[in-house]
């Protein structure tokens, strides 16, 4: 399916656009639900429950810690576009928890990004679109121009951590709950700086992973 073609995929987008969550929004949800043991989402596990409660905790260390360096914002400031960024995830996303922040830092640093947030329980037609690998992986981030055409992707994971995650996966078959911890443990030593240079990457209409 090519999403760029002007279909009735653009309206599903606008109409998520126009009823999805601020970031703002997003973080209060979380924080209500870590005081309640609660999640989003169908299932309602006693898991899925303590992943939003450690989520909760690490946005709002991501939110207070994350620095941006000089010649970053300098590239995030010259972007003069306006875009929409609209994320699919859930409160329990582990992966979600240092890249929303940083998504959120950008779009509050240049105002021509309007960054939107939309759960994946309740959007699953929109999910089915961008999967990746045939799965629905979150978050994803999906950038959007003014009349709501797709321009690009991004997610579920940087491109450092994908690396990782795959060399970990093709030895040993499936990512276990020990490499999950390992991974948020690589993400707060990286201090965001792999999520960001795949970001301001998308603002430049540079390949994501090519830093040169």
């Amino acid at each position: 399916m090519d999403l760029s073609k002007p279909t009735h995929i653009q309206e599903l987008l606008k109409d998520a656009i126009d009823t999805a969550m601020s970031y703002g929004e997003f973080r209060d949800l979380v924080s209500e639900l870590a005081k309640k043991d609660g999640t989003t989402g169908p299932e309602q596990s006693e898991a899925y429950k303590k992943y939003t409660t450690l989520n909760d905790r690490r946005m709002k260390r991501w939110d207070k810690t994350l620095r941006i360096s000089d010649d970053r914002l300098e590239a995030i400031r010259d972007f003069d576009e306006k875009v929409y960024w609209l994320v699919i995830t859930e409160s329990w996303c582990g992966d979600a928890a240092p890249s929303l922040p940083v998504m959120n830092r950008i779009a509050e640093i240049n105002g021509n990004i309007e960054f939107r947030i939309i759960l994946r329980s309740d959007y699953p037609e929109i999910m089915d679109l961008f999967l990746t690998e045939g799965k629905q992986s979150i978050p994803k981030l999906i950038v959007l121009d003014q009349d709501y055409t797709v321009i690009s992707t991004w997610g579920p994971l940087p491109t450092k951590a994908a690396e990782i995650a795959a060399a970990y996966k093709a030895k040993n078959g499936v990512l276990t709950a020990d490499f999950k911890e390992e991974l948020q443990q690589w993400f707060n030593a990286d201090k965001g700086k792999d999520i960001l240079g795949d970001l301001v990457d998308l603002l430049t209409l540079k390949e994501v992973g090519d830093r040169s």
